[in-house]
């Protein structure tokens, strides 16, 4: 995978955007979810997904594989924050609070951050639970991005909701994968550790993200 980050870079005016948008993600991390997501797109010729839309940061990279590879990002969210977003935690923005009523809203700031970098038509953004959105979607997926809510409850239904849509060719991302609890929540690791046992196998680290294939089975 090395390689394949050195070879599928995001034009410079890209990852200006990246690097200029509200989120959290690291740009090394950046780049190798990046090429990987060009590679799936590519490969399969299908949709690229991402759980946990945020502001926009990471949709930015998708949205700009998606129109190299001639396909479409999808980005899943209700835009009202994650647990750890909320009021009085850590990670908590209070200008993405909407005055009017009094909660969380990072739509109206996702919009603005693919529109500065050109890519509005490139991503159907999908506001909505992802469990309820996963239930009505049918199509395939080349790939799969999990880096929505940090508990149990949100990243298993994630991966539950989202993982059975993959093409057999498709990749599964899982962002924000700790295994020393010092770094951070488990919940995501568990989820990795869940896909390996499911016939996942390992294709790179970056960081604390994760890239899995589907095992391909032994010939006969």
């Amino acid at each position: 995978m090395s390689d394949l980050r050195e070879s599928t870079r995001p034009a410079p005016e890209v990852l200006a955007a990246f690097e200029a948008a509200t989120g959290f993600m690291p740009v090394d991390e950046g780049l190798a979810l990046y090429a990987v997501a060009l590679d799936a797109a590519r490969r399969t010729g299908r949709p690229l997904l991402e759980i946990g839309t945020y502001c926009g940061r990471s949709a930015i990279l998708l949205a700009a594989a998606a129109r190299e590879a001639g396909t479409v990002a999808l980005t899943v969210d209700h835009h009202r924050g994650s647990e750890e977003q909320q009021p009085g935690w850590e990670y908590h923005d209070p200008t993405l609070v909407d005055p009017e009523v009094g909660r969380m809203d990072t739509l109206p700031r996702f919009r603005r951050t693919l529109h500065a970098a050109g890519l509005e038509e490139h991503v159907v953004a999908l506001v909505g639970r992802s469990p309820q959105i996963a239930a009505l979607w049918g199509g395939r997926l080349g790939l799969v991005f999990i880096d929505g809510g940090h508990t149990d409850e949100h990243a298993t239904g994630d991966y539950e909701g989202w993982a059975p849509h993959l093409d057999q060719a498709g990749v599964l991302v899982v962002h924000d994968v700790f295994p020393d609890p010092a770094d951070g929540g488990q919940a995501p690791y568990r989820v990795y550790l869940r896909a390996l046992a499911e016939g996942f196998e390992e294709v790179s680290v970056t960081g604390s993200l994760r890239v899995l294939r589907r095992a391909v089975p032994a010939a006969g």
